[in-house]
């Protein structure tokens, strides 16, 4: 029995075509200029109020029914990757150096999908808030739509997105009350010394040492102050130093991600990193500065917007639809400042398995991945169906 919607399996081929054709046009973080003129105007022809702008690029439609004063809001994000798409699918960017490496073409055509039939033949009672959001690709599109009073011209009592995944079945919902995704924070280092020749160490203080105890130290900070109980990474991910293989450089430039599942944890890595680098340094006679920059917070799902979700999808497709027993993720995601003002819920979608962008399962950011089509109409379905249960009459 087919489970999708008929409304939605009626638009199928055009939703599939709308996707293909955003991928092959990606704009990314705040010039999403053609997307969200795009999605602005569907959004209008099927009667949404439209408000464009919010956090530069980002569109939000909104259409009340009836007398209820619940109000859901539905997130899509649209921004593209610097990657150079490899794929070679006839739909494929026709943009060199920019990529829908992620999957948020699918997103918005889902997202335009389930507002098309919600307007169309939607039954609900209350208000239907759909964010467009720019700039999740690392550059906090969702803390500017916030910032800019996203929840105040908009207010919900709930907010849900959803993500697809590659590596889990395609069209199999996951749902996880509570910490969800890390938190992620980069941190620059400076290590300052005094350069010199390479025959001659004791008239320097080298930086390039000190640095190599600081990275080794770093892993400390996991394995003997962060409670075994709780996740928390450390990675550094560049170093530069020199140019020359006997010549001590003057500096070392270090750039490090940072993550963990809570704030109470986010909040120790950042005070033991500080402490560790600056003691390090000064036991090499170096310097030490650190530019500590706060970016994602952790993904914390709401306990009831979650069952509520779940149980939606269970009711649809059974217990076989959901993912079962689904573990956090130590990806990032700044769908996080959203919930850190309204409840709601992320969820994912499984886009396939395998290793070919014809199964779904090339992973994310890859320049080989692309969105599984066959997902388009079951998630549009879930977002119908979420909305009509939440909105109930």
């Amino acid at each position: 029995m087919d489970t999708v919607i008929p409304g939605i399996r009626a638009i199928e081929n055009d939703m599939v075509a709308l996707r293909h054709h955003i991928h092959a046009h990606p704009e990314l973080a705040y010039e999403e200029v053609d997307t969200s003129k795009l999605v602005a105007e569907r959004l209008a022809s099927w009667g949404y109020r439209v408000h464009r702008g919010l956090g530069g690029t980002g569109v939000v439609g909104t259409l009340t029914r009836g007398q209820a004063g619940k109000a859901i809001g539905l997130r899509a994000d649209m921004d593209a990757l610097p990657i150079h798409e490899a794929t070679g699918l006839p739909y494929a960017s026709q943009y060199p150096g920019k990529m829908h490496a992620c999957g948020h073409d699918g997103h918005t055509a889902i997202l335009l999908a389930a507002a098309q039939h919600l307007a169309q033949a939607g039954q609900f009672d209350g208000s239907l808030h759909l964010i467009f959001q720019p700039a999740e690709e690392g550059l906090g599109g969702g803390r500017k739509m916030v910032e800019d009073g996203l929840f105040k011209l908009f207010p919900c009592d709930a907010i849900f997105a959803l993500h697809n995944m590659p590596g889990f079945p395609m069209g199999q919902f996951g749902f996880r009350p509570g910490s969800f995704m890390a938190s992620s924070d980069t941190v620059n280092i400076t290590i300052t010394g005094r350069g010199g020749h390479g025959s001659a160490p004791h008239l320097s203080a080298d930086p390039v040492v000190a640095s190599a105890h600081i990275i080794l130290a770093l892993q400390s900070i996991v394995s003997r102050n962060v409670d075994p109980r709780e996740m928390a990474v450390i990675t550094v991910g560049a170093i530069h130093a020199g140019n020359a293989p006997n010549v001590i450089p003057d500096a070392v430039d270090m750039r490090l991600t940072v993550r963990s599942y809570t704030p109470e944890v986010r909040h120790q890595l950042r005070e033991r990193i500080t402490e560790l680098v600056l003691a390090q340094a000064s036991t090499f006679h170096c310097k030490a500065s650190i530019d500590y920059q706060w970016r994602y917070p952790a993904l914390i799902n709401g306990e009831a917007p979650t069952a509520f979700a779940r149980q939606v999808a269970v009711d649809w497709l059974g217990p076989e639809g959901v993912i079962a027993d689904l573990q956090p993720l130590t990806g990032s995601e700044d769908f996080s400042f959203m919930l850190e003002q309204c409840p709601g819920c992320y969820l994912i979608i499984g886009n396939g398995v395998g290793e070919t962008h014809g199964s779904g399962g090339c992973m994310v950011h890859n320049p080989g991945y692309d969105f599984n089509d066959a997902c388009l109409p079951i998630a549009a379905s879930y977002w119908v169906k979420l909305v009509e249960k939440f909105l109930s009459a």
